[in-house]
């Protein structure tokens, strides 16, 4: 698996995607502090098995990310600790490539959305929003 993308890992520790953002984030806080296995082994308390320390469950980099989310070295740490971690756990592996794949489809620009209309004469239906799908513009049979 391919590291999780630092942008996206700074991003959501900042609070950009708003709620989904924010859940993106939670979920990955529970992954991270699921119990580490590495061959069907699972340490004390869900920790890594003796012997794999260098290969830490991510906890200490999500909460210094969490604490700076500008912090690239933060993000870098993490990101390095979870691709380690999935290279060493297949079920996290699993679960960690499901997570990334949700948490990128997590619209991370800004959702303000500001329209005005000011001066001339508009003849046909003005539309104002943000994100529209499904829909067509154009004339009905009945109006051509």
């Amino acid at each position: 698996m391919d590291p999780v993308s630092m942008g996206l890992l700074t991003a959501l520790a900042g609070g950009a995607g708003g709620e989904l953002g924010r859940q993106a984030w939670t979920g990955l806080g529970e992954l991270v502090r699921r119990p580490f296995r590495r061959g069907g082994a699972v340490g004390p308390e869900g920790s890594a098995p003796q012997g794999s320390a260098s290969e830490g469950s991510g906890e200490a980099e999500l909460a210094m990310l969490a604490r700076d989310p500008g912090d690239a070295a933060a993000a870098r740490a993490l990101s390095v600790v979870l691709h380690r971690r999935a290279a060493a756990d297949a079920e996290f592996e699993e679960r960690l490539r499901r997570w990334d794949e949700a948490a990128r489809r997590v619209s991370l620009t800004g959702g303000d959305v500001h329209n005005s209309i000011s001066g001339g004469t508009f003849s046909a239906p003005v539309i104002q929003g943000r994100d529209f799908t499904g829909t067509t513009f154009g004339t009905s049979s009945a109006d051509g």
